[in-house]
Order: structure tokens, then C-alpha cells, then sequence
């Protein structure tokens, strides 16, 4: 049996798996899907000064109090960011450091420093309580994620939550990139948005020791969780008893 470690996107919490984590778990595996702080469920505890160090934090606590050892940690989108940062500080017990359509940061990069087009939609500055944030929920943030069925749309809208400006704009702080680097990586990407993505971030994908491409929308753990459970279940192998 492996453990999974998904960890989700910018404005997302961790009902966005709740189509995938039942496929994982049919074949014999455990799923931890945590909610960032600050996000969904945990919109209330929002505060200035959460950020990126914040939500690596929720996943490196998440580790040691459950004692993962061997685990697939996934992260989507921004979470990239958050598992590349959980992973550095608790590499021993990463056995597969998984990119769902994310970013492969370097130490020292930001997230709306690698992402052009993040960096355009945060520029004006949205308060949510005296907060900057960003990715305000609408229909138009859905059309974004490629959501377009309507029941996912009103199921997205119904739980997603403004981010953190300061997650996106915080540097990822690494303690040993060149151990980080050793992990094995793999990457799951939407082809046609990997072609939109900076030459630097498309050659990242590459280096990973194993590549998938699914032809879907950015949030594809809700349109494709099929497709994407059995690109990880081939990186868990046959569950034991």
C-alpha cells in the first residue's frame, strides 16, 4: 500500500480531489488530500500574514504527525510550489515528488515570477478583509480551471475561496536543492497548456524521470481523475494487503 499526499491548487481546498481520492483508494491505497490554511474550509483563519512558508508548513506538519514514510506527494498548480518546499524539508520520507500541472520552482523563485500570466492578474490589488488576495471565485475563474460542465461549476463556485497574494509573490526558500533534485520527480501535464508555459518550465518537465500528458483542462483532477489516477497508480505499483 502507498500513501498519497495531494495537495491543491491556488483558491482550491482539498475537496478538489474528492473525485480522484476514491479511484486511489479502490485500489488499495491511503489518501491524504489536506486543505492550506486560509483556503476553503479554512477561509477563517486567513490572515496577513499567510503565505507560501505558511502552507509548506500544513504539509511538513501533516508528515511528522502522521509519520509518513515512502509517500506520493502530489501537489496541482500552486501546489507545485508548496510540495517543492514540504519536499525539501522532509526529503527522507518523500518516495515520489509528483507536478499535476505545476511549476518546478527553483530556489529563490516565486511563483507570479515564473508565471507571466499570474503576475498580470494579481497586479491590482483585492482585499478580502483588509487582505490582499487573489483568484477571487466566478465564473469566469471556473472558465479559467477549464471547468465548463455546469455541475462542476456550480460545485467549484460553491467552494472556492479567494488565495493569498502573498503566497503567489512570496521566493520558495530552499535548505538543499541539490538533495530536492534527487528525488524522483514526475510531471502530469495538460498538453496543450504545457505549450503555453515558459521554455524554462517546459525543459523542468522534461528532466522528470517519468512524463505524462493528458489532452484536459488545467483542473483535471475533477473533468479527468481517471486518467490522472492511473498515471499515479502506475507510480504506486500493485497495492499489498
Amino acid at each position: 500500500m502507498s500513501t498519497f499526499v495531494l495537495v491543491h491548487g491556488g483558491g482550491h481546498g482539498g475537496w478538489c480531489w474528492d473525485l480522484l481520492v476514491p479511484l486511489l483508494e479502490a485500489a488499495g491505497h491511503r489518501v491524504l488530500a489536506p486543505t492550506l490554511t486560509g483556503l476553503a474550509e479554512r477561509a477563517g483563519e486567513l490572515t496577513a500574514e499567510t503565505g507560501l512558508d505558511t502552507h509548506i508548513a500544513d504539509v511538513v506538519r501533516l508528515f511528522e504527525e502522521e509519520d509518513l514514510r515512502d509517500a506520493i506527494l502530489v501537489g496541482h498548480s500552486y501546489g507545485g510550489m508548496v510540495v517543492t518546499g514540504a519536499a525539501d524539508r522532509v526529503a527522507s520520507r518523500v518516495g515520489w515528488l509528483v507536478y499535476l500541472d505545476a511549476p518546478q520552482p527553483r530556489d529563490g523563485e516565486a511563483l507570479a515570477s515564473i508565471s507571466p500570466g499570474l503576475a498580470e492578474r494579481i497586479a491590482t490589488i483585492d482585499l478580502e478583509h483588509g487582505i490582499p488576495v487573489a483568484l477571487r471565485p466566478s465564473p469566469e475563474q471556473c472558465a479559467m480551471f477549464g471547468l465548463t460542465d455546469p455541475a462542476h461549476v456550480d460545485w467549484a463556485l460553491a467552494r472556492l475561496t479567494p488565495h493569498p497574494r502573498k503566497a503567489f509573490t512570496d521566493p520558495l526558500v530552499l535548505t538543499d536543492p541539490v538533495r530536492l533534485l534527487a528525488l524522483p520527480r514526475a510531471t502530469i501535464d495538460c498538453t496543450a497548456l504545457l505549450l503555453h508555459r515558459p521554455a524554462i518550465l517546459q525543459e523542468r518537465a522534461r528532466e522528470c524521470r517519468r512524463q505524462w500528458r493528458i489532452d484536459a483542462p488545467h483542473d483535471l483532477m475533477i473533468t479527468h481523475p481517471a486518467e490522472v489516477a492511473a498515471c499515479l497508480l502506475e507510480l504506486a505499483g500493485p497495492a499489498s494487503a
